[in-house]
């Protein structure tokens, strides 16, 4: 094996253990809530960028498309998301935070954030935003090559 594979192998193990460990931190603060990851990032996609279409929700928080409207089902239950049809496109279904999901993310996002800022805090600010860039770069770049 060349340096440049082991290198490669190198990266990925780190970049595995680094997300499987502030991912574990993550899910022990939202589970707390009797929520999922999965749960939490629509809620906070709705809180965020307004109503979407449930069909387009997937891809918007790194979730597989069939898990959503499940998802969905589960947040209409709790009281903290509700679905309305598309007045323009009558095949179109909108996912859309309650009053009482905004009342929920407006109190728990802040204890969430800093949840990850004390997860992340191995590295400085600069190290943050240096680490960030790298891996978006990386992740384009491996994305372009899997199409």
């Amino acid at each position: 094996m060349d340096y440049g594979q082991q290198d490669a192998l190198d990266l990925h193990i780190a970049l595995s253990r680094a997300s499987q460990w502030v991912g574990a931190h993550t899910d022990r603060d939202i589970r707390q809530y009797g929520l999922t990851r999965t749960e939490f990032g629509v809620l906070e996609l709705l809180y965020h960028k307004g109503p979407q279409p449930i069909q387009q929700i997937g891809g918007k928080v790194l979730m597989s498309s069939g898990n959503i409207t499940y998802v969905v089902d589960k947040l209409e239950q709790k009281g903290l998301a509700c679905r309305k049809a598309s007045t323009e496109d009558r095949r179109l279904t909108y996912a859309e935070i309650t009053e009482k999901g905004s009342r929920f993310i407006e109190e728990v996002f802040p204890k969430h954030a800093e949840v990850i800022a004390r997860a992340t805090a191995g590295l400085t600010d600069e190290e943050k935003r240096v680490a960030s860039a790298l891996l978006k770069k990386l992740g384009k770049y491996a994305q372009e090559g899997f199409k």
